[in-house]
């Protein structure tokens, strides 16, 4: 894939997660994708993925804002800055309780591509910012 059609995948992945488009998502990446969220260790599949999504669904309504999407010579790696913007509608186990606490994080997405798919998203914020938002210590 050229760079821009790598930049125009990643940017119709996460516009599909502003709209909360998990099927739209999935319909993206590959059946083995590996992601590695930013919470815990690395985990492969479509159906991974999909369970990740709507547990974070459940718990969490986040958005990302101010998106810069890079992408390399070729390719087949990108990346996009971003804020998330969320609020923590519903307590998880092992965060504080929710209560509707909302926060502005700054985060980072990486991403590989193979065959016109995205083959590998691995997520990163700082969670200690983002859980101080939340009212840990």
């Amino acid at each position: 894939m050229s760079e821009q059609e790598t930049r125009a995948l990643v940017l119709r992945y996460l516009e599909a997660f502003n709209a909360a488009d998990h099927a739209g998502m999935l319909d993206l990446v590959s059946e083995d994708v590996a992601h590695d969220p930013f919470d815990a260790e690395r985990e492969i599949g479509k159906e991974k993925l999909r369970w990740r999504l709507g547990l974070a669904g459940r718990h969490f309504d986040e958005t990302l804002a101010d998106i810069a999407v890079m992408a390399e010579e070729g390719g087949v790696r990108a990346a996009a800055e971003c804020t998330v913007r969320g609020v923590y509608t519903t307590s998880a186990d092992g965060l504080p309780e929710a209560r509707g606490q909302s926060y502005a994080v700054p985060a980072g997405f990486f991403f590989e591509i193979d065959e016109g798919r995205i083959s590998r998203i691995s997520a990163y914020r700082n969670p200690v910012t983002w859980l101080s938002a939340l009212g840990g210590e």
